[in-house]
């Protein structure tokens, strides 16, 4: 994870995450925003993965907007 940046998957129809990372080629690490989900993507490597240990993903608050 490099900067932070926050995009919809694939399974959004605008598929943010894919488009910064073909911009950011240096950028290929992803982590889920949704409550709960605790996957991780590699565009590079074209893998998903979880890391042990990790503390839980910022997740998106509806009720702050």
């Amino acid at each position: 994870m490099t900067c932070g940046h926050v995009g919809c998957c694939d399974s959004s129809p605008n598929q943010h995450a894919t488009a910064h990372w073909h911009q950011h080629d240096d950028h290929p690490l992803i982590r889920s925003f949704e409550p709960g989900e605790d996957w991780w993507w590699c565009y590079a490597d074209a893998v998903a993965f979880e890391v042990p240990g990790a503390g839980p993903a910022p997740s998106y608050d509806p009720s702050s907007t």
